[in-house]
């Protein structure tokens, strides 16, 4: 695969502007609806052959970006076979609010390296580098917090854990208080919060709970470039949706799958920008000048991570270009 990381960067960023100037206005579907709209025309005008394989649902529910949907110009002789996933605005509630932490999300890779998760929820743990190896999704809580304080060489009382503020989360919280964990609780966003974990500085140690099986995908292609680790299961609501993981390959819902298994892709591209300011990355600011983005593009082939500051400037004579 060539280099798509700059492609795939300029892909989040429109998305990015887009759903930022619907920031606060109370309209998270219009807010979802700007982002989607602009990726999708974004990805058409990149020479790729792509193929959305986690996106906005069905054809049926989804206009744009939905699952099988062809992306790209295919305009090259010969255009690179992708595989796309795609979370357009990751935190609506966020953005239509103007919370904390609202970002657009895509990461691609070849035909197959990225795991066709249905529309269900995951059962996830996710930690950095250090604690890698360290955990099993399977072991009480406190077995685990133990083990990453062990990792980090610290006790478990210094620890951050992230958990979605959900009701059916509430033993899980008790169990970590219990532990002697600290916890962060978010209304949304657990995919940058995984990806928080994985990076030093941002006083997340670590992710637990249940959240968007989707979003665990994608946050699985983060950290094959992070080296960190998630530990996903996914959670069959009935029997109608065991039947629909089954027609999509998953042969055993109860599978606990490991980070390369989620992601499993040789070429692996992901690429964030952030929408309202967050623990990662800044939200989108506009000034008389142009547009100010923050975004971050990962890549396994050749291990890079950039964050990357954008000023998209505005097409006047007297514009002036400000040190950040």
């Amino acid at each position: 695969m060539f280099d798509l990381s700059l492609e795939m960067l300029r892909v989040v960023e429109d998305a990015a502007i887009a759903s930022a100037r619907t920031m606060g206005m109370g309209d998270a579907h219009a807010a979802d609806r700007a982002a989607v709209e602009s990726m999708r025309r974004c990805l058409d005008t990149v020479p790729i052959d792509g193929t959305i394989v986690i996106g906005e649902g069905e054809r049926d529910e989804a206009p744009m970006l939905f699952i099988g949907e062809k992306v790209g110009s295919r305009s090259h002789e010969n255009p690179v076979t992708v595989d796309i996933a795609v979370d357009p605005l990751e935190g609506t509630n966020l953005c239509a609010t103007g919370g904390a932490g609202a970002i657009t999300v895509l990461a691609a890779s070849e035909s197959g390296g990225l795991l066709h998760a249905p529309d269900c929820y995951m059962e996830k743990i996710v930690v950095g580098p250090a604690a890698k190896g360290a955990v099993d999704l399977a072991a009480p809580v406190k077995h685990n917090l133990k083990a990453i304080a062990r990792r980090l060489q610290r006790g478990v009382d210094d620890l951050v854990v992230v958990v979605l503020d959900r009701p059916r989360h509430q033993q899980l919280i008790a169990d970590i208080r219990h532990a002697g964990a600290r916890i962060r609780l978010i209304s949304d966003g657990d995919l940058s919060a995984g990806i928080a974990a994985a990076v030093a500085g941002t006083g997340v140690h670590a992710v637990m709970g249940s959240g968007g099986a989707p979003e665990g995908v994608l946050t699985a292609a983060a950290l094959r470039c992070l080296n960190g680790e998630i530990l996903g299961r996914l959670i069959v609501k009935d029997e109608a949706q065991k039947e629909r993981m089954q027609a999509m390959g998953i042969a055993d819902p109860h599978r606990i799958y490991s980070t390369p298994e989620l992601a499993p892709g040789r070429n692996l591209v992901f690429a964030a920008c952030g929408v309202t300011d967050g623990n990662l990355l800044r939200g989108v600011r506009f000034s008389g000048d142009g547009v100010l983005t923050q975004a971050v593009v990962m890549t396994s082939t050749t291990p890079r991570v950039r964050f990357i500051d954008t000023t998209h400037l505005e097409n006047k004579p007297d514009v002036k270009v400000r040190f950040r």
